[in-house]
């Protein structure tokens, strides 16, 4: 889905992966997301919109900090309910389509929404998706790949000054890689082929089930 579309595997896959094991959340997700946008990266790098990019990296540094803080100070079943309606929100918001500007205010602050959600729950590439949402495709993917990158690297490091990055979620993450490497090579050749619209509905409303399902079973748990 990513691969085709640019964004949404953090959509689907962490809800997931918290109701597996959300011990291993987010440090897991995020060596998936640090991964995948070098496929990506390989064959577009040459379309990455750099100065949007700098805007959204700017604004993530602060708000991955507040995520970060998240990560500590919040419990293992509060988070997989903040997990679960964080995503819930993502998939509203795409879902609706919100027209916004693409100005380095707005690539701001979508930034630095991204740090508190990708860091505290390893989804962050809705806001951003949601400014590029009019870009062409090569462009919104490769910006998108590259924000991912860093972001990625950037969640792993602050997870790991905080204490909050055990081994088993670096090798729970290491262990998906080959079935993102699968999942990736799938998308290519359907890639000119699907209609994103329809496509984005059938991810969306897997997601939104899967949130509900993290969100029920966490609370039931509690």
């Amino acid at each position: 889905m990513q691969g085709a579309v640019g964004f949404g595997m953090g959509l689907v896959a962490a809800p997931i992966i918290t109701m597996v094991n959300p011990s291993v959340m987010p440090g897991a997700i995020q060596v998936v997301n640090v991964t995948l946008p070098l496929f990506t990266l390989a064959a577009e790098w040459r379309r990455v919109d750099w100065r949007g990019l700098g805007f959204a990296v700017l604004g993530r540094l602060p708000g991955s900090v507040l995520g970060g803080l998240v990560v500590v100070y919040v419990s293992t079943q509060a988070l997989g309910v903040f997990v679960g309606t964080m995503v819930l929100v993502a998939v509203g918001l795409t879902a609706w389509a919100v027209t916004v500007p693409r100005n380095g205010w707005t690539i701001t602050g979508a930034g630095f929404v991204s740090g508190i959600t990708g860091t505290a729950t390893g989804v962050g590439g809705p806001p951003i998706a949601l400014v590029y949402q009019n870009a062409k495709g090569p462009q919104i993917r490769a910006t998108l790949a590259m924000f991912f990158l860093l972001s990625a690297a950037q969640s792993l490091g602050i997870l790991a000054l905080l204490g909050k990055l055990p081994a088993q979620a670096l090798t729970s993450g290491a262990l998906l890689i080959p079935f993102l490497v699968v999942g990736f090579l799938a998308s290519r050749p359907l890639r000119r082929f699907l209609d994103g619209g329809r496509v984005r509905g059938a991810i969306l409303a897997l997601a939104g089930v899967s949130a509900l399902l993290l969100i029920a079973t966490t609370l039931l748990e509690g």
